[in-house]
């Protein structure tokens, strides 16, 4: 994991992508968000924004509800379909409680009134960029974990999913019928090929996996013979 993951995202590394039918109003964010450091792109209306919106931006969306043809909402609905996966910003010209309600079920993180106060919008669109900071680190660390997972063997994966339930090594020999020196062994490679410094760890890394406990037939694999 790069340390610059980790680390909180700066202004100039996001994207603002804003959606807004009226030319004034995309001055104004546009103007507004460069002003700290955003990048922005802006679009006329939602078949713009499916045609030409970049796919691996990592950032927000800013969304005008009322637009001609497609709105908000039902953008907000294509944006799965279409490959985007960004937090999402509403912005609407006067208070509609059903459509926060239908916003936020969509996902909407803020539903913000025009005229917008600038300070309003600056925060949602900050707390909106790290959330999608935060959902793409759990997306690279899930990549990771789930590469070193497909590097063990079949029997890692087993003996893995036994001890995380607490299983001692001689209760994982006597279900697998092999010794408690071939569990040890199994058990070693695990931590090294997970790169878990503790059962603890190893807990915690199975549970980000969804690891289940394989509770398998006794069926010896090649390799266990060495240590019996």
């Amino acid at each position: 994991m790069t340390q610059q993951v980790r680390n909180q995202t700066k202004p100039h590394e996001a994207t603002v992508l804003v959606v807004d039918d009226d030319a004034s109003v995309r001055v104004a964010l546009s103007r507004l968000l460069m002003s700290v450091g955003y990048r922005v792109e802006t679009f006329a209306g939602a078949a713009e924004f499916l045609e030409r919106a970049p796919r691996a931006a990592r950032g927000c969306i800013v969304l005008d509800v009322k637009m001609p043809v497609t709105n908000g909402i039902e953008l907000q609905r294509q944006l799965g379909g279409a490959g985007i996966d960004l937090p999402v910003i509403f912005l609407s010209a006067h208070v509609d409680v059903p459509l926060t309600v239908n916003a936020m079920k969509g996902g909407a993180l803020e539903v913000i009134i025009k005229p917008f106060d600038e300070y309003q919008l600056l925060d949602a669109v900050q707390n909106a960029v790290e959330q999608d900071r935060m959902r793409n680190v759990h997306r690279i660390e899930s990549a990771e974990l789930r590469q070193r997972l497909d590097a063990m063997s079949p029997r890692e994966r087993t003996v893995m999913s036994l001890v995380v339930t607490g299983m001692l090594n001689k209760q994982i020999a006597a279900l697998l019928g092999i010794s408690e020196k071939t569990v040890k062994v199994h058990r070693a490679h695990v931590m090294t090929k997970m790169q878990a410094s503790s059962l603890p760890e190893l807990v915690r890394i199975a549970d980000r996996l969804g690891l289940a406990p394989d509770i398998p037939v006794p069926n010896p694999e090649p390799g266990d013979s060495l240590s019996n």
